[in-house]
């Protein structure tokens, strides 16, 4: 017999998730690549994803505290648009977060190769036979602390967090002893002007940095008084992790010696290729640099052990659709985890390490994986607005009129700059799926929601892809500069207005829609909170 989730977590264990998975490799590493990509200006790199992920945030505040469902990223669309859409952002989603496990582990052994210069090949980011099986241990010790109980995981996350919220300060503090204001002037604020800046979103580690939301959405079916915590633990993620991200990146370009700008900010990358550590050890201040390096291993670690959590509730939400294998559906009665899904998780996370990839070759792909399926959120809430304009939000977005669309043409922008090379083979493949799908359509659930229905709900998505496909190959991220810039960000701008009211219009007609599942059972037999005193107080002006 399948058990059901257990509601464990408190408001400080979700915000702690939030804050755990957004502190990972991303402050580590994003800040020479954002200087040499942008320059000073890279500071507004920060506060543009920072803005982008609190407006994304927003719209899961109100799914989440309407609809607490595990693996909630997947779990909306499929409740909005159909089993197809859950199909094809499953896919991906697993994908991408197994990927980060993967991604975040091989941070810490690079890091780590600073003490330990056995576990990394010379002149590579790689890692050697013993840096590999380095990584398969800490991924071994994930998949431990996750499989007994959700609390256990929140207890070690907890620990951590604290350590990884506090050494991002205390560099803060330092390097700011030795910031220069001529820095922000010797070689250009904005060398490459509002492109790099753009570019610098994605390409540059920004919006990775940034994404540690759906973790908070994953659980959701496993959180104390979610309507209330949600929101607020979400909230308290995204704007203490901006306000330290943009210190962060301010301290290091005044820090960096004035005379190594003198050839501009495009060798920053190279010169600290481990920021905050080589800006220590270049000014001297060796036991920061031991600090760095101590919590450069933990923090990816830490972050990889979030993911590691939050991605089997991913592949339960996409089973739970019926576009997966039902095992994974299966959950342990005594410990409220989803094993077979934990161990698929284990599986794939160990499978991306094989390649051996450096952060920077996964990280724009996984950026934009990432991303695609952040946007989906404003297009589900619209949609559900539609057609379930009387379902109970105790967190209702107010101007959602401007904030949806606002918060869906970011995210746009943000797939776009991601650049030709990425986006031709990860919208490419997403194509290829679509068209899997309906040829194999005899294996796809259509009792409830037939497979014409299914189509048409999802064929925004699709037009989206081929829209992006098109102005990526057109534009001047990567592609053929036939649109020139600023020109391609306004017609990408104008092409996500039109995606946005298309998707919301052909979400799921109301009776198709299923808002009841084992979730929201058990949270009403945890006990429900009074709707209106919290519309008063959660309610966004």
């Amino acid at each position: 017999m399948s058990g059901k989730f257990k509601k464990q977590l408190t408001l400080t264990d979700l915000t702690f998730i939030g804050l755990g998975a957004i502190f990972g490799s991303g402050w580590l590493f994003a800040a020479s690549h954002v200087s040499a990509i942008a320059g000073p200006a890279g500071i507004f790199s920060w506060m543009i994803g920072g803005f982008a992920v609190f407006l994304l945030g927003l719209v899961f505040c109100e799914l989440g505290a309407a609809l607490p469902r595990a693996g909630g990223v997947i779990s909306y669309p499929v409740i909005s648009h159909g089993p197809l859409l859950g199909y094809l952002m499953g896919s991906i989603t697993v994908i991408a977060f197994t990927s980060l496990v993967a991604i975040e582990v091989v941070a810490a052994r690079q890091y780590a190769g600073a003490w330990f210069p056995e576990l990394t090949l010379a002149g590579t980011g790689n890692p050697t036979l013993l840096g590999w099986l380095v990584q398969f241990l800490l991924l071994c010790g994930f998949f431990y602390i996750n499989y007994n109980s959700v609390k256990t995981f929140a207890r070690t996350n907890n620990i951590i967090s604290i350590f990884k919220f506090v050494v991002p300060l205390l560099v803060i503090l330092t390097l700011y002893y030795f910031f220069k204001p001529a820095n922000l002037t010797v070689a250009g604020f904005a060398p490459f002007g509002m492109s790099g800046i753009e570019m610098a979103v994605s390409a540059g580690g920004v919006i990775f940095a940034y994404l540690g939301l759906t973790p908070i959405i994953s659980v959701a079916s496993e959180v104390k008084n979610p309507q209330k915590t949600i929101p607020i633990a979400m909230i308290l993620s995204v704007l203490l992790s901006a306000v330290i991200y943009i210190l962060l990146q301010l301290a290091f370009i005044g820090s960096i010696p004035t005379e190594m700008l003198a050839q501009g900010w495009h060798n920053i990358g190279k010169e600290f290729s481990l920021p905050y550590r080589d800006i220590a050890l270049t000014l001297g201040v060796v036991w920061l640099s031991y600090l760095v390096v101590s919590d450069a291993i933990i923090s990816p670690a830490g972050c990889g052990n979030i993911y590691m959590n939050a991605t089997p509730r991913i592949v339960y939400a996409w089973a739970k659709s019926g576009t997966l294998f039902r095992i994974f559906t299966n959950i342990d009665e005594k410990s409220g985890i989803p094993r077979p899904a934990l161990w698929l998780t284990f599986g794939l996370s160990i499978f991306w390490t094989l390649p051996f990839p450096s952060w920077e070759a996964l990280i724009n792909v996984v950026s934009a994986a990432l991303v695609l399926s952040y946007a989906l959120a404003p297009i589900s809430a619209a949609a559900l607005r539609k057609s379930h304009p009387e379902l109970a939000r105790p967190f209702r977005v107010s101007g959602f009129t401007v904030i949806g669309p606002l918060s869906f043409i970011i995210a746009s922008f943000i797939v776009y700059w991601s650049g030709w090379n990425t986006l031709s083979w990860l919208l490419g493949v997403q194509l290829v799926i679509f068209v899997g799908y309906i040829i194999f359509s005899r294996f796809a659930p259509t009792k409830k929601i037939s497979l014409k229905q299914q189509i048409i709900s999802s064929s925004w998505l699709v037009g989206f892809y081929i829209v992006m496909m098109v102005l990526s190959w057109a534009g001047t991220f990567g592609g053929h500069s036939y649109i020139t810039h600023p020109f391609d960000t306004l017609v990408v701008a104008v092409s996500a207005l039109a995606i946005y009211y298309w998707g919301a219009a052909v979400g799921l007609p109301k009776p198709l829609v299923d808002l009841e599942s084992e979730d929201e059972e058990s949270f009403q037999n945890e006990g429900s909170v009074e709707t209106g005193s919290l519309l008063h107080d959660a309610k966004i002006i």
